[in-house]
């Protein structure tokens, strides 16, 4: 499934992954080891489990593994809700928008990889 074309998923997760190291780092400073712990491990994982989606050894394969990345950036707006609604936490507005782009990419991906598979198992009668 890997191919060298530019993907676009991968590289919005990398980059998103890249922020997310850069604002632990910010609640690691003022000592917020909790979330930050939490939210690093599933603000790059999403990214993590969307390239190992690449290389998937089949189509169900590959929707299980962007599942999972979609659980992963389900648990990151949570930890980043979490951030806005403290008054002791700092909050990075635009992580939550990327992260949003990043949720509906990932959900159009899985529905459309869903939809060529039932659309191959159809049979055609007359």
């Amino acid at each position: 499934m890997k191919n060298d074309k530019e993907n676009l998923i991968v590289a919005l997760t990398f980059e998103f992954a890249l922020h997310i190291i850069t604002f632990c780092e910010e609640l690691e400073s003022q000592k917020k080891y909790v979330i930050s712990k939490q939210l690093i491990r599933s603000g790059i994982s999403i990214g993590a489990n969307v390239r190992e989606a690449q290389n998937a050894e089949s189509k169900a394969d590959f929707i299980h593994k962007m599942k999972i990345a979609a659980k992963e950036a389900d648990e990151t707006e949570y930890f980043l809700l979490l951030c806005q609604s403290s008054k002791t936490y700092p909050f990075d507005p635009t992580l939550l928008d990327k992260l949003i782009s990043i949720i509906k990419i990932i959900s159009k991906i899985i529905a459309s990889s869903k939809a060529v598979k039932t659309f191959s198992n159809l049979q055609i009668t007359q």
